[in-house]
């Protein structure tokens, strides 16, 4: 067990990432128990209030008395912004480190890992554009949107998923806004701290696996009676929760327009499209050390212990 001393943190950031259901939330806290840290969250869906079950939020019972920072800060009416969420993950490192614990970020959300730790720069938004794109979206359709956002930023076009209607006006916001490319505002891989990072990954169908078995506990555990909660607190009027995947579809189940079996098998079609999302996002980043999700952690926490100690991270 590393010690705590009092003057204060000086060493690197640790982050837990790669795809859904590998592990990353246990593995957070075996590293905090360790190195003496406390969890800074870096899943976008677990910043919501009241999506607990079908955003496998750890319950605060089984978080080991561990502190945890960026989670439940959002209402589900409100719409999550890359940019608040980046100085309030920097805030909590520091008053973490001024603590004299290690902040651990932990996470599958890409686009925030990446927010947390490198220096991106959140491009300017402009409402009324925005409106204007989305109206377009409606009324031409997401893929013409997205053909023109391959006309005009073939790298950001590659990034994106086709299927991702914020992300494609967003960068077409961008593009407008500010006469340069979206990808230009992409981040670079660059930590703005001192940062360990390590990724768990396995095997496509082990993670499939894990994330259909992880889809029919959430319905078992009452994910439907969770909507039910939410929805008079403006879940259908959350232009992000609504949309997160399990919510939409319990949504629907609710509607009568699909039954609980189709809503089961929809979600977890769009996890597992999700899943290998994220592992094109994160796989590519060489500052990633990677380990097997299905192996004993003791690896990759005795990996971040020799790596927290290279740094000569203590006073």
């Amino acid at each position: 067990m590393m010690t705590t001393p009092s003057e204060g943190y000086l060493g690197p950031i640790v982050a837990v990432v790669g795809p859904t259901a590998t592990g990353k939330s246990a593995l957070a806290l075996d590293l905090c128990e360790v190195l003496g840290g406390e969890v800074v969250n870096a899943d976008a869906m677990q910043l919501y209030r009241g999506m607990d079950i079908g955003t496998a939020k750890l319950p605060r019972a089984d978080r080991r008395g561990i502190e945890h920072h960026l989670l439940d800060v959002l209402e589900i009416t409100d719409e999550a912004s890359v940019a608040a969420y980046q100085g309030q993950a920097r805030a909590a490192f520091g008053a973490i480190r001024g603590r004299g614990r290690v902040p651990v970020l932990v996470g599958g959300s890409g686009l925030y890992v990446r927010a947390a730790l490198d220096p991106l720069v959140i491009p300017p938004t402009d409402p009324q554009v925005r409106a204007r794109i989305e109206s377009q979206a409606t009324s031409e359709g997401l893929d013409s949107l997205y053909a023109v956002l391959r006309q005009r930023d073939p790298v950001a076009a590659e990034a994106i998923d086709p299927r991702n209607a914020r992300r494609i006006v967003r960068a077409l916001e961008v593009i407008e806004i500010t006469g340069r490319p979206f990808s230009a505002s992409m981040p670079t891989r660059t930590y703005f701290s001192r940062t360990v990072a390590i990724g768990l990954d396995a095997d496509t169908a082990v993670i499939d696996e894990r994330i259909d078995a992880r889809v029919r506990a959430m319905w078992a555990d009452g994910l439907i009676d969770e909507v039910r909660q939410l929805e008079p607190l403006g879940l259908r009027t959350g232009r992000t929760a609504s949309r997160a995947i399990g919510y939409a579809q319990a949504l629907a189940q609710l509607d009568g327009e699909l039954s609980e079996d189709a809503a089961i098998a929809a979600t977890q079609q769009l996890t597992r499209r999700f899943a290998r999302r994220q592992r094109s996002w994160f796989r590519p980043d060489p500052r990633i050390t990677w380990f097997d999700a299905g192996e004993p952690a003791a690896s990759a926490v005795d990996h971040v212990l020799a790596a927290v100690r290279d740094t000569g991270a203590r006073d």
